[in-house]
């Protein structure tokens, strides 16, 4: 079974929504196990989690954008990863990202960058999407990809939108859709 581990930060609720979406992407797909890793409001995760990592086939990584860029929590996570950085320990693993915000552009491609040069520093290999965009006359807010992903899967949540009420469906269907993508390429490259 290929391993798919999904570490994500998340402020006040929405990401961890887009984050479970992803991972129930990963659990659908034959072949594929997969696990939450929350990073604390202290910007931590347990030894044990580490380990959980280290022994994936995938890392997709998940944050909020705020103020242009992943949360701190986020970025105090990354940091600490230059300890499995240093062996190359999460060398050729999958890599793949995520990120949530309340403004419809909101500069989530800052952050989704920063998780790609996250994933080069450790010589990961990256999957974007693989998702078209909905960006014909027809489309509705709920369409898949409606935020226009390629690189990795975007959600929106209004500031002054609940976790119950946001993201809304179309994005959770994108992050399902993602997860399972990324879980699909594991098993293929583990076999």
């Amino acid at each position: 079974m290929a391993q798919v581990s999904v570490v994500f930060h998340s402020g006040y609720g929405h990401t961890k929504k887009q984050a479970e979406a992803v991972l129930a992407g990963v659990i659908g797909t034959q072949g594929a196990i997969g696990q939450l890793v929350a990073i604390s409001a202290e910007g931590l995760i347990t030894d044990a989690e580490w380990e959980i990592l280290l022994a994936s086939d995938a890392i997709i990584f998940g944050a909020p954008t705020y103020m242009g860029g992943p949360s701190w929590q986020f970025k105090r996570f990354a940091d600490a990863s230059s300890k499995p950085w240093f062996g190359q320990a999460w060398k050729d693993k999958i890599a793949a990202g995520f990120t949530n915000s309340a403004s419809m552009n909101g500069d989530k491609f800052s952050t989704i960058q920063y998780m790609i040069t996250l994933a080069m520093q450790h010589s990961m290999v990256w999957i974007g999407t693989g998702l078209m965009p909905s960006n014909y006359k027809a489309a509705t807010r709920n369409d898949v990809n409606y935020v226009a992903g390629f690189s990795g899967a975007l959600a929106t949540s209004p500031s002054d939108a609940s976790p119950d009420e946001a993201p809304l469906p179309g994005d959770l269907e994108t992050a399902r859709l993602f997860g399972a993508r990324v879980a699909a390429y594991a098993v293929k490259t583990r076999g």
